[in-house]
């Protein structure tokens, strides 16, 4: 159902911009624009929500919200998923200046806004930030593993940041335009915490100060947060300790591979426990197509969870997977001959050279061939 919302009398350019990452929101969007439009009553204001192409008409609803009210609009995204990209993507399409970052679960308090907003414009912050950990704050009702997901997260970006922030994974928050549009070209984009993005690649020290807010209960919906959440969190820290000359997806990629050799060494152990010396040909084989299989699973999972493959998809990627691996294999030991035989380099540095020769092929061409983009007909 759609609620009404009151539509200004008069356009004016927008003080502040809310804005609101989606995936499968379909259920919330029309309260919390209703919430939004009490909270920030006597505000110029706008709410982009910045959807990923939800497959429940979360777009739709929020067009339809926009015909009854201007101040509302959607920015739909195809064949792009994150929620830290979503927020930046909606940050630099508007011209307000002041921006808001908030969920569209409700669980996130509206009525902050205004003390954010003044906060914001009379003490020459930064950032203003929601936070869950601060003295009458709450994390609500949420359980013992996920409170124990987020505390593990907040230590670790405490530490990285250098900075007395008691909630830095906070999803919560008000930023001045301009320190976005400063910053922005150094962010990662990279999974769930823009504000953490946000502190580690800005220039100097950003003024800042907490409010404290009780985390609501999700009213509609599932809950985004899961190890695969933890993941990401942790691609972007190593993002940002290496640089930007990385892509992440490589280094997603080149973390699942090692992982990927620890299968191989653990199923050629077994195998040759299990037949004896002379199975090692076969044991070989079967631990390499075991790895690449593992490798495959995983990347399509993490690494590639935005191009998830699924069904005929999901077979035709691995064998595609199964023969680039074998020819990126067959890459690694030549180079690494050629350099131990014919250069006289050391064995662990022709080693080390096949592996990367190796790991490079297979995420250059897998990222072509396995992980494609769909392309729409014309």
């Amino acid at each position: 159902m759609i609620m009404s919302i009151q539509s200004p009398t008069l356009a004016c350019p927008a003080e502040l911009a809310i804005i609101i990452p989606t995936y499968q929101e379909a259920e919330s969007v029309a309260q919390v624009a209703e919430r939004v439009s009490a909270a920030l009553a006597g505000i110029a204001w706008e709410l982009i929500f910045v959807d990923d192409d939800s497959p429940d008409g979360t777009a739709e609803r929020v067009r339809a919200l926009a015909q009854q009210d201007p101040r509302i609009r959607v920015i739909q995204r195809i064949g792009r998923r994150g929620l830290a990209s979503a927020c930046i993507e909606g940050m630099l399409a508007t011209s307000a200046p002041y921006l808001a970052v908030m969920d569209a679960d409700l669980q996130h308090d509206e009525q902050l806004l205004p003390e954010m907003l003044q906060l914001i414009r009379t003490e020459g912050l930064d950032l203003v930030i929601g936070s869950r950990y601060l003295a009458g704050g709450d994390l609500g009702d949420w359980d013992q593993r996920r409170r124990g997901m987020s505390r593990l997260a907040t230590r670790i970006a405490q530490v990285l940041l250098q900075a007395e922030l008691t909630d830095p994974m906070s999803g919560f928050f008000m930023i001045r335009a301009e320190v976005v549009h400063r910053t922005v070209r150094r962010l990662s984009g990279v999974g769930f915490k823009i504000l953490l993005d946000l502190f580690s690649a800005a220039d100097s020290p950003l003024r800042f100060r907490e409010l404290p807010y009780r985390f609501r209960a999700r009213q509609y919906g599932q809950s985004k947060l899961d190890y695969a959440v933890l993941w990401e969190f942790l691609l972007m820290l190593i993002h940002k300790l290496i640089g930007p000359w990385v892509p992440v997806r490589f280094i997603a990629f080149s973390l699942i591979g090692g992982l990927g050799v620890l299968v191989h060494l653990g199923v050629l152990w077994s195998l040759l426990r299990l037949l004896g010396p002379g199975s090692f040909a076969l044991g070989q084989g079967l631990a390499a197509l075991l790895a690449m299989t593992s490798n495959f699973l995983l990347n399509n999972l993490l690494t590639y969870r935005d191009l998830r493959l699924k069904g005929r998809d999901l077979v035709r990627g691995w064998l595609s997977f199964v023969l680039v691996c074998s020819l990126g294999a067959l890459a690694n030991v030549g180079i690494a001959n050629y350099l131990f035989q014919e250069t006289r380099s050391g064995w662990l540095v022709s080693a080390l050279a096949g592996i990367l020769v190796g790991a490079v092929w297979n995420y250059a061409v897998t990222a072509v061939y396995t992980w494609r983009r769909p392309v729409d007909p014309l």
